[in-house]
């Protein structure tokens, strides 16, 4: 079994448990670390697609769909006493769930589809010890993206590829993403891929950060 990190930032007290983020994603690596926590990080392979899939066929909602990949991923990472991380986020725009892009074909067609739309991103994460599941929570921000140019979407994958085949929506808000969209709604973080309030209320309510 592997060894947890032991707290070491001012914000964690001595006696807190470990936090571990099941998660590869940069983005949510980053908002966790800006946040002044220490964790480790443990990205869980989990078949996705196929989830999404069956969910689809048997009329699961986002939501649901989008938690049961979050727990998913926490429960293949096993810390004795840590508190395990996991989070997904599904987009769906007029009743049709979007997957990452593959390839830049697979982005501007994506982006086609989302341009002069609004889109909702259901985020769900979830805080699991020992294997069970303590903690989760929903968010569903809302993004308006702009009727911008094809012109403008050409310049846009030639500044952003291909770092944004790692997200659902083929764009980072926190970058040049931003000058697709004219309106959004909802929490920042949230739309990252970790609501982060609601996310650190969790961790002081047990005992991972000073109250």
């Amino acid at each position: 079994m592997n060894a947890a990190v032991a707290p070491m930032h001012p914000f964690q007290p001595s006696e807190a448990p470990a936090i571990v983020l099941a998660s590869g994603s940069v983005t949510r690596r980053r908002l966790l670390e800006d946040a002044g926590l220490v964790f480790e990080t443990r990205a869980a392979a989990v078949d996705e697609e196929s989830i999404k899939q069956a969910s689809q066929a048997e009329g699961v909602s986002p939501d649901e769909t989008a938690l049961v990949l979050a727990e998913l991923k926490a429960s293949r990472v096993r810390i004795a006493g840590a508190l395990v991380i996991g989070a997904d986020q599904i987009l769906t725009c007029d009743g049709r769930w979007f997957d990452k892009p593959r390839d830049r074909a697979g982005a501007r067609v994506q982006l086609q589809a989302l341009r002069g739309k609004t889109h909702t991103l259901h985020t769900a994460v979830t805080c699991l010890r020992d294997g069970q599941v303590i903690w989760h929570h929903f968010e569903a921000p809302a993004l308006r993206m702009r009727e911008f140019s094809d012109e403008f979407l050409e310049v846009y994958l030639d500044q952003e590829l291909p770092g944004i085949l790692g997200s659902v929506g083929a764009y980072r808000l926190e970058g040049i993403g931003a000058q697709l969209f004219d309106k959004i709604t909802g929490d920042h973080t949230a739309i990252l891929g970790l609501p982060m309030l609601s996310l650190l209320g969790f961790l002081r309510q047990h005992g991972a950060l000073m109250k």
